[in-house]
């Protein structure tokens, strides 16, 4: 593997033109998956899941056709009445465009007001090992909430 500074940059950029950017599509890896991925060089990345409103998935990193790094993730919707989908959507794409286009990073304590929810994110560690959660507050609830960890995957 490369440097983890490399590692971690990819992951941004990856993040910011995937699922944030509106990134391309790929046909399902598995049955009834959504998948989006990125390619630059040696470097691939896939976002792989399931659901909708309530979803799991999985983000995987190559290096030169060798997996190196994962990331797992759980999230939901908790309050429906407060919150649906498309706002949710439009809470997390918004926050994590910021995250990833004007701060440069992936990881690490964040909150962004927008106009359909507070949005917060907590996580500990760094790009080789990390958990963290993400919630958006509506109306002093959390009516969204997501649990992910992951790190690098070595042989």
């Amino acid at each position: 593997m490369r440097n983890l500074d490399e590692l971690t940059a990819f992951i941004v950029e990856a993040k910011a033109k995937a699922y944030v950017g509106g990134g391309k599509t790929l046909p399902s890896c598995r049955q009834a998956s959504h998948d989006i991925g990125h390619v630059r060089d040696v470097w691939s990345y896939l976002d792989s899941y399931f659901g909708g409103t309530d979803f799991a998935g999985q983000e995987v990193v190559w290096d030169t056709g060798t997996p190196i790094w994962a990331m797992n993730y759980f999230g939901r919707i908790i309050l429906p009445d407060l919150l649906d989908g498309a706002r949710a959507g439009a809470v997390i794409k918004a926050a994590l465009a910021s995250m990833y286009t004007q701060q440069g990073r992936f990881l690490g304590g964040m909150r962004y007001a927008h106009e359909h929810g507070l949005y917060v994110d907590d996580s500990d560690g760094d790009t080789a090992h990390f958990r963290g959660r993400e919630v958006i507050i509506v109306d002093g609830q959390e009516a969204y909430e997501l649990d992910y960890r992951g790190g690098l995957i070595r042989p």
